[in-house]
Order: structure tokens, then sequence, then C-alpha cells
């Protein structure tokens, strides 16, 4: 009996959220804009924020066109797309001025994009340790294009796999219910 007892506890940690108290909201959180500019969270309250991990040389690098189609749809729906370039996995060696000339050359992306940071182990910028924290190992990128989605809240919404493309249903169902809510 105490060996199922644990193995439920192991599992049922293991496929929930962590238990949140969300001391702080991604509101409190700033990037370094891949620009020099500060991307200050705090700007995007009341809004629907895709926060993604993205890199030029992944087989998910054409879901660049879909999150760009999502910002040009939906920024007027108060949705915001954020790009987060990182070398945690190997696939984007470039500079901040090669990722923003690729980007822009490439996708034609307009949406928001801040400098090349780390987003995993003990030098993750401080926003991925808070989604970690407070929602969980889902929100840990496993690989690049993963999306944490930040509800009107300031709370992690749900994040979702490199595998996932932005243009998907339910992807797109769950941005449509968060931008209602």
């Amino acid at each position: 009996m105490l060996k199922k007892l644990f193995f439920f506890v192991i599992m049922f940690g293991l496929f929930t959220k962590a238990s949140a108290n969300y001391s702080n909201l991604a509101y409190d959180y700033d990037f370094n804009g891949i620009d020099g500019n500060k991307i200050k969270l705090e700007d995007f309250k009341n809004k629907v924020i895709i926060v993604v991990n993205v890199a030029s040389r992944c087989g998910y690098t054409p879901q660049y066109e879909d999150l760009q189609e999502l910002w040009s749809n939906y920024k007027e729906k108060n949705l915001v797309v954020i790009g987060i370039p990182t070398n945690n996995f190997k696939q984007e060696p470039g500079t901040n001025k090669q990722i923003k000339d690729f980007c822009e050359t490439n996708f034609g992306i307009s949406f928001p994009m801040t400098e090349k940071i780390n987003v995993i182990g003990a030098n993750a910028h401080p926003f991925y340790k808070w989604a970690r924290q407070n929602y969980g190992i889902g929100a840990i990128p496993k690989w690049n294009f993963h999306k944490i989605i930040v509800g009107k809240d300031g709370k992690v919404a749900d994040t979702f796999a490199s595998f996932t493309k932005p243009s998907s249903k339910k992807f797109l169902n769950l941005i449509e219910k968060e931008i209602k809510n």
C-alpha cells in the first residue's frame, strides 16, 4: 500500500503544475531587446503574452512564420509575441545583429525580440526561473520554439512543446480563450 501511495504521489507530481503562490507576476520581469531597448513585461499588462525561445538553425525555425502571423492577426486583440533567441541548444550561434537580420529578411519578423540569452540552467534569465518555480517543469524549454503563454493576469496559463505549431488548433483555441478572459 505504501509503495502504491508513493508511486501515485511521484506520478501526480510529474504531470501536474507546481503549486504556485505567485508572489511575483510576469510583469515584474524585463528583457534587453535585440536593438538595445528595454522590453518591460509590465508594459503588456492585461494582454496575453507568448514568450517563445527561438533559434535560426533549428528544424522548427519555420514556426517564425506562424508567430509573425499570430502577431499580425492578434496584436490589436491584446496579444504580444516575444521572441527569445538562445544558443542553449547549439542552434543560434549568431550575434544579435545577425539574428535580427535573419528574422527580418527571411520571415519579416516585426514582433519584439530580446537579445540572445539563456533560457535553461543556472544562468537562465530570471523570467524562466520564475516560470519554472510557479508553473513547474512544463515551463522549462526542452528545445527551441518552446512556448510559454502568460495570461492577462500575469500568470503562466499554459506551455507548449516545440512540436506544437502556433497555427495548431489547440494553440489557437487557448489563445482565443485567454484573449476573451
